[in-house]
């Protein structure tokens, strides 16, 4: 006895029944849904799988945090490498019989105790500033990830003489030991207190790399790979580092600031960078002792070194966000 059939429409899909039998789908209509990549978002099960880093840039590029952040930044390293763009005078062109004057025309932030014009060294003095900050970072992110990878990776004798060693630097309080370092230091760049930064900052980065690093080397991927066969070199280059690095860019993207903040410490103690260097730390310092009779001669400085150093903690907060998926 032959089977019953569905009734087909035109199109070669089945009817709907009085019954509430189910109404099948058309060729073309399936074919289509077929090649949809998971929805308007993109994240349906066929939708291409994106890595950590393309993952964490999409979510950047919807942050305003990171947008506005991003925006100051970009604008400081614009006049730290151009700054006549912006400010036509010398920085060193002082006449004494415009000291502590208000704002005038062509001088909108007025002069500071030696005649000096406020406007241009406010913005000349975001070179040395920024420079500290991006070389000091590079130098302890370098040498702390180096030696806390290696220590994390290996363990055994040298991770412990390593933990050994980031204690004894722990125990130094950083402006002390810039004030006992630094003081014997005559050179006028900005060399002498990067080292230093570098000398004391590395232990933080390594600590944080060592434990990243001792935690992916356990993943399965990992075995694996020592499992096929893999040299030490492979596994940590290409199979741990990439997945290890993202809470060392974190950490050094906030503590960015906090080196522009150190300097400008350091400088205003007078044994960080010195004159004729122009710097935000130094302008401070000088208008200290002016602060009732010429206000702005601090707050420019001032306000552009607090900018600085919100900026680029606003900029390592929405890294670390966008670089852990707990966050989200």
């Amino acid at each position: 006895m032959p089977e019953p059939r569905e009734p087909k429409g035109p199109d070669g899909a089945i009817a709907a029944t009085g019954a509430g039998g189910a109404m099948d789908l058309a060729a073309t209509e399936g074919t289509t849904l077929d090649k949809t990549p998971g929805g308007p978002e993109g994240t349906g099960p066929s939708a291409p799988a994106r890595s950590l880093w393309s993952d964490a840039w999409r979510e950047l590029r919807r942050n305003p945090i990171f947008i506005i952040s991003g925006l100051i930044i970009l604008f400081l390293v614009f006049i730290s490498l151009w700054p006549s763009a912006i400010a036509s005078g010398n920085p060193l062109d002082c006449d004494l019989a415009n000291r502590q004057k208000s704002s005038a025309s062509g001088h909108p932030f007025g002069f500071d105790g030696q005649g000096c014009d406020v406007y241009t060294r406010t913005v000349y003095g975001a070179r040395a500033s920024v420079t500290v900050g991006v070389c000091a970072t590079l130098g302890v992110a370098i040498l702390g990830s180096v030696l806390g990878g290696l220590a994390g990776f290996f363990g055994g004798f040298w991770d412990a003489i390593l933990s050994r060693i980031t204690d004894v630097f722990f125990a130094i309080p950083v402006v002390l030991g810039g004030l006992v370092l630094l003081s014997v230091v005559t050179s006028n760049t900005v060399w002498p207190v990067i080292g230093f930064m570098v000398l004391l900052g590395w232990p933080q980065l390594s600590r944080i790399a060592r434990g990243s690093v001792i935690t992916a080397k356990q993943n399965d991927y990992v075995q694996a790979a020592r499992a096929l066969g893999a040299s030490n070199s492979r596994m940590l280059l290409r199979h741990i580092a990439p997945n290890a690095v993202a809470p060392v860019i974190v950490v050094a993207t906030i503590a960015l600031g906090t080196y522009i903040a150190l300097e400008a410490t350091l400088s205003y103690l007078g044994v960080g960078l010195k004159p004729p260097t122009v710097s935000w730390g130094i302008d401070i310092s000088a208008a200290s002792q002016y602060i009732r009779n010429a206000p702005h001669m601090l707050l420019w400085p001032a306000g552009a070194l607090a900018i600085t150093v919100l900026a680029f903690i606003m900029l390592g907060d929405a890294v670390r966000d966008a670089l852990d998926p707990k966050l989200r």
